[in-house]
């Protein structure tokens, strides 16, 4: 759910063998989700520091005793599940979004329907897209800290 990671100055000569970096004035950053998480990561030993150091608001509230672990997965399962309904009328719908990252054409979305000020001038499926956009987003801001 979270479209790039930045990659400190160090880092970058040691990054560019393992993942794909976009560099600019000496700091980089790669895009999400990362080619090399299949599974699991498989550059763990070797990962950005940016990368060892995320904890999101759900995971710290886990840590915190806030929230039950089970809880928290359910969550997650509910956010993976928003995600694949969105991708699934993304791909029924007649919209074009540039981005390949699912967190940028989420961007994308949120702009585009902001555009389209009036509920009454979308189409059903689009309104539903939408719907699904704002209660991911939601999700997204109150459980993990992060936002579209």
């Amino acid at each position: 759910m979270i479209g790039f990671v930045e990659v400190d100055s160090e880092e970058v000569p040691r990054l560019r063998e393992l993942l794909e970096l976009e560099e600019a004035n000496e700091k980089g950053f790669f895009m999400q989700p990362c080619k090399r998480f299949c599974d699991g990561c498989t550059i763990y030993e070797q990962r950005p520091k940016r990368c060892a150091s995320f904890q999101c608001g759900l995971l710290i509230a886990v840590e915190q005793k806030e929230i039950a672990f089970n809880a928290a997965v359910e969550i997650v399962k509910v956010v993976k599940q928003k995600r694949i309904d969105i991708e699934e009328k993304l791909a029924k719908l007649d919209i074009e979004l540039q981005s390949k990252s699912f967190y940028f054409k989420m961007v994308e979305l949120k702009n585009l329907f902001n555009r389209t000020t009036r509920e009454s001038s979308l189409l059903q499926g689009h309104q539903d897209l939408r719907s699904d956009l704002e209660q991911l987003d939601q999700l997204l801001s109150e459980k993990f800290d992060l936002s579209f």
